[in-house]
């Protein structure tokens, strides 16, 4: 058993118990003394996390779900399962310059053993696991909570001492009940962050496990448990790269070097140690240095390193900065007798942490093939800044927001790029005012947890401010650029530390005020406020309209909400109304190309051609590459009769995507209105080549080999096309129609029959399926279905001509019988 791991300062010897219940005695006016005991406690958070999300099971999928789930061919299962490892969260190969790099397969594997046992791609299967993760999350809160404020205790039989229940219980309900969370949750893409964060949390408890005495299984024992929370963090990094922080933070490092004027490596430095213990450092360790050099390097070995070292470090090594310090300061010779780097167990955690944290991201590197992703300035657009202090200075002010978002979660978003948040271009910004408030706060806190003199404060705040700040480091631009500007998804793990130091907040003032009814009301009212929010946020999140509409009031001046906005109302049908969103999309942002393809699409089907082409024209001379807007600037041109200017666009846009099915298909249209028949039918056949159920370039190729009398080759195409679609009523038709006119009668009307039965109400299956009827010599037949045909389109002047010549013929068979 670990004795005695959180004295408090350097002149008190009270028990570690009695400390940790100091806390809990802080926060009895909230919890009452009769607290539940852990099981009991877990299930209300596990139920109150439900309770917060359960409105979004039914929700439908949304935003990044379409391209992450339904389009994407990994969750399929003729997508054979080993290609998960070399595809992206989006299903694109990694090694292809235009793959995102999201290396998550586990995560993509839960999402096709999701679609396995929906049947299909049916979301409320995949909100109701998103939701039990996070209610499964939210109850290991508790126990993680409680090393935090309570630190390793055993008995004697290895049974981990509950030493801050009230703490615990209460920061895992302010965890469950946080409305930031609600992306995570309620939108099915969210999994990542949620099986990231599971397996984070496992990784870290597991870590914990180290530390328990055994007499049976000794070092082993501890040496196992450390292999197994540095599988489990290799497991959370393969379902979002977040998770590698559990273990590593040695890209630091590489970022400090490459950015400078720019915070992170003096914060994590100051947040590495704080027990009132001496520290002594080993003669031998400073063989060729001085003792000026030695911390440094220490920091600099500590910066590299995730969670679990830093609890490590500072919880079970009782590493104290302060005190260091201020040996270095005085040159007291005892810093060569630093007793933490004497500590063979602790250096050989350290070397099995670093190895496979750093083996990881080496592995992790290798899979991304081609380096990182590539991103625009709209997805990120300070770390585009030429100036280096414009950059620190909207980096700093994206922290505040982050900050705020967990301190104020109401005005939430589910995306802040595109203007949403402004550049801060001049210190005399009123905005710089928020950025102040930030490092003011923070470093108060690194203050706190450096300068006190109660152990038991600093080392909360220090993994708290841990728990906060390192999870955060891959979104935080400092080591890479992101692409995003500000993302709720990426606090979900920051918010732990955020709980922490909210709780022991509230203790604190409870320990130093009068008024506890008033401080009890106000953290039952935070929990109650964001559960209502949580209820309400998930409403939005239930469909596209929903979601993107409650956007417009967080972020007006967010090109990419107009949109989202005016693509779900092209999606219904409402094109008047789509046309007013592209519009602003496209005036907030003049640069957006998608925005201006998805306007000139509308456009040109309202027939208005030549702003359309203006439109499209300008999206491809902003965006060379952009192969949508060129093959739809083809077919605009194509309209305006302006034949060889769109062979050009479509030819460029199959230069820019060489597998680009639709664009051989139009590029065959246009060949077939220049009676180029041979050339079509080779588009339409690479149509078909890329996309085997393109049933328009199958269609197509039919009715272009039928109408010039190559029938034996329409027949061949056309049961080719069937075989490949065989439920396609659209081509039966058009086969039928080739049999029939090579007699063979009775085959063409049982596909005439087949097709009507799958589409009843085309007026044209009925008149074909009469006119072979009326070849055919059935005349009766053939009149039933003349008559239902016009019933159907009384306008069909080819019908009415055919069934008027079948009456006479009918009336002359009857005079003659007569």
């Amino acid at each position: 058993m670990i004795p005695n791991q959180h004295n408090a300062g350097a002149g008190s010897h009270q028990p570690a118990v009695f400390r940790m219940a100091v806390l809990d005695t802080d926060l009895d006016h909230i919890l009452p003394s009769s607290v539940l005991p852990p099981f009991w406690a877990k299930l209300v958070v596990g139920s109150v996390a439900i309770v917060c999300f359960a409105r979004s099971y039914d929700g439908d999928f949304v935003f990044d779900d379409s391209e992450a789930i339904v389009n994407n061919k990994d969750l399929q299962a003729e997508t054979p399962l080993g290609d998960l490892w070399h595809h992206d969260f989006w299903g694109s190969r990694l090694s292809s310059n235009t793959s995102h790099k999201s290396y998550r397969p586990l995560t993509v594997l839960t999402f096709r053993i999701n679609y396995y046992l929906s049947g299909g791609f049916h979301p409320v299967g995949f909100h109701v696991v998103n939701i039990l993760l996070h209610s499964g999350i939210s109850v290991l809160m508790v126990d993680v909570f409680s090393v935090l404020f309570g630190g390793l205790q055993y008995t004697s039989k290895g049974r981990r001492l509950h030493l801050a229940p009230r703490a615990s219980l209460l920061a895992a309900l302010l965890f469950a009940v946080h409305p930031v969370h609600t992306e995570c949750v309620a939108g099915v893409v969210g999994r990542a962050d949620l099986l990231c964060a599971l397996f984070f949390l496992l990784s870290f408890l597991g870590y914990c496990k180290a530390f328990r005495e055994s007499n049976k299984e000794g070092a082993h024992s501890s040496t196992f448990w450390v292999l197994l929370s540095i599988f489990l963090g290799a497991v959370a990094m393969l379902c979002k790269e977040q998770g590698i922080t559990v273990l590593s933070c040695k890209l630091i490092e590489v970022a400090v070097l490459h950015t400078t004027a720019l915070p992170g490596k003096g914060l994590l430095s100051s947040m590495c140690g704080f027990q009132s213990h001496p520290v002594h450092l080993h003669s031998s360790q400073l063989e060729g240095e001085t003792k000026w050099e030695c911390v440094p390097k220490f920091y600099n070995q500590t910066s590299k390193m995730g969670l679990n070292a830093v609890f490590d470090i500072l919880v079970i090594g009782k590493f104290n900065v302060l005190e260091i310090v201020q040996k270095v300061l005085h040159k007291d010779k005892s810093l060569e007798n630093l007793g933490m780097l004497r500590n063979g167990g602790l250096l050989f955690r350290m070397t099995l942490l670093t190895s496979g944290g750093a083996g990881m991201l080496y592995v992790r590197w290798r899979i991304m093939g081609t380096g990182p992703p590539a991103f625009t300035e709209v997805d990120n657009p300070a770390s585009f800044a030429d100036s280096m202090l414009v950059r620190a200075v909207n980096y700093n002010y994206y922290y505040s927001l982050n900050a705020w978002l967990l301190l104020c979660p109401w005005w939430l978003c589910f995306d802040w790029s595109m203007g949403c948040i402004p550049l801060i271009k001049s210190i005399s910004d009123w905005r710089v005012i928020a950025l102040a408030a930030l490092w003011f706060c923070l470093i108060g806190l690194i203050c706190q947890a450096l300068c006190s003199e109660d152990g038991h404060k600093r080392r909360i705040l220090t993994l708290g401010l841990g728990f906060l700040v390192i999870p955060f480091l891959p979104a935080s631009n400092l080591f890479f650029r992101v692409g995003f500007v500000v993302a709720e998804r990426v606090l979900y793990l920051p918010s732990v530390g955020y709980c922490v130091l909210l709780t022991f907040g509230f203790g604190a003032l409870s320990k130093h005020t009068k008024k506890k009814k008033l401080i009890a009301a106000v953290v039952l009212g935070i929990l109650f406020i964001n559960t209502l929010r949580c209820v309400l946020r998930s409403g939005e999140w239930r469909s596209e309209e929903q979601l993107f509409r409650s956007a417009l009031s967080v972020c007006p001046l967010n090109a990419k909400v107009h949109y989202n906005i005016g693509k779900n109302l092209a999606d219904k049908g409402n094109q008047t109304a789509a046309i007013r969103y592209y519009r602003e999309a496209v005036r907030l942002n003049p640069k957006y190309v998608h925005a201006m393809n998805n306007l000139g699409n509308i456009l040109k089907e309202r027939n208005e051609l030549q702003e359309a082409e203006e439109l499209l024209s300008l999206a491809v001379q902003i965006q060379p590459d952009f192969a949508a807007a060129w093959m739809n600037l083809g077919i605009v041109q194509n309209s305006l009769k302006r034949f060889e200017a769109a062979e050009q666009s479509y030819r460029t846009a199959i230069k820019h995507r060489r597998k680009y099915p639709d664009c051989y298909y139009n590029l065959g249209r246009l060949y077939a209105d220049l009676n180029r028949h041979v050339d079509a039918l080779n588009a339409w056949r690479n149509a078909t080549v890329l996309k085997p159920e393109h049933s328009l370039a199958w269609n197509n190729m039919i009715i272009l080999l039928d109408n010039t009398g190559n029938l034996a080759q329409a027949e061949a195409v056309g049961r080719e096309a069937l075989e490949l679609i065989p439920n396609d009523h659209s081509l039966m038709f058009s086969l039928a129609n080739v049999l029939g006119k090579s007699q063979k009668y009775k085959e063409s009307e049982a596909l005439f029959l087949k097709a009507i039965k799958a589409n009843p109400n085309a007026a044209s299956y009925h008149g074909n399926l009469a006119v072979l009827y009326h070849r055919w010599g059935h005349l009766d037949l053939a009149k039933k279905h003349y008559e239902i045909s016009l019933q159907l389109d009384p306008t069909a002047s080819g019908t009415k001509e055919n069934y008027g010549l079948l009456r006479r013929k009918l009336e002359l068979m009857q005079k003659k019988a007569v």
